[in-house]
């Protein structure tokens, strides 16, 4: 293995103390070189960080040395290299799904607040298509203070919930979906174009976004 030039890594360890979370790996678009040195530097700092969009193919390549000391999960595509924080207190976000093909982008906003110690109430495959399923869920989901609304098609679920709780409500749109679905495009246009006034909205597949963005929220 090649080693990574010194001016391909630069780690901005301070991120916590100014905005509240720390630094993530985002990790398919690095080789493993560079994520091998990423690590290494981390490890040498004796910190912990969040890895996103790490695949199986590329965890199992890692030296053992990394891989004994991380949680991975395969679903989202998510790692903690070193301790993720203490869970402490009640739930104030909800992670809800339209779909069970819309998971593994809430998982890796539910793994990204575990990671920070956020604890985080998961609710799958309460979309449209099935209204009951959602109506049989509000009066649990209104009780938190943020609510991140995964959906791919035409991403409905995220205005529907936002016209009925009183919750911040985090869309994120999937690229779940046939044909003019487009690949998350017609979702992200559909919930930037809500009628429902104040949903956020953050782009295609971006769970760890969101999850930033509701930690951003509560602070």
């Amino acid at each position: 293995m090649n080693p990574v030039e010194a001016a391909e890594v630069n780690l901005d360890f301070d991120r916590a103390r100014r905005i509240g979370f720390g630094e993530a790996v985002l990790s398919d678009a690095k080789s493993l070189e560079q994520l091998v040195d990423v690590l290494g530097r981390v490890d040498a700092a004796d910190r912990s960080i969040l890895l996103t969009r790490l695949s199986a193919s590329r965890f199992s390549a890692l030296p053992e040395r990394f891989q004994c000391r991380m949680d991975y999960d395969s679903v989202s595509r998510t790692a903690f290299f070193g301790s993720a924080a203490d869970i402490a207190g009640d739930p104030e976000i909800a992670v809800v799904s339209g779909g069970t093909s819309d998971v593994s982008v809430a998982r890796e906003a539910v793994r990204t607040l575990t990671f920070h110690g956020r604890p985080v109430t998961e609710v799958y495959d309460v979309g449209v298509a099935g209204l009951w399923r959602l109506q049989e869920r509000l009066p649990d989901i209104s009780r938190h203070r943020i609510v991140i609304a995964v959906a791919g098609m035409e991403a409905a679920l995220p205005t529907v919930l936002a016209g009925l709780i009183p919750s911040l409500v985090v869309a994120v749109p999937t690229s779940v979906g046939y044909g003019v679905s487009g690949g998350g495009e017609t979702a992200l246009r559909s919930v930037l174009a809500s009628c429902v006034p104040g949903v956020v909205v953050v782009n295609i597949d971006n769970g760890y976004g969101a999850a930033c963005a509701a930690m951003r929220a509560l602070s």
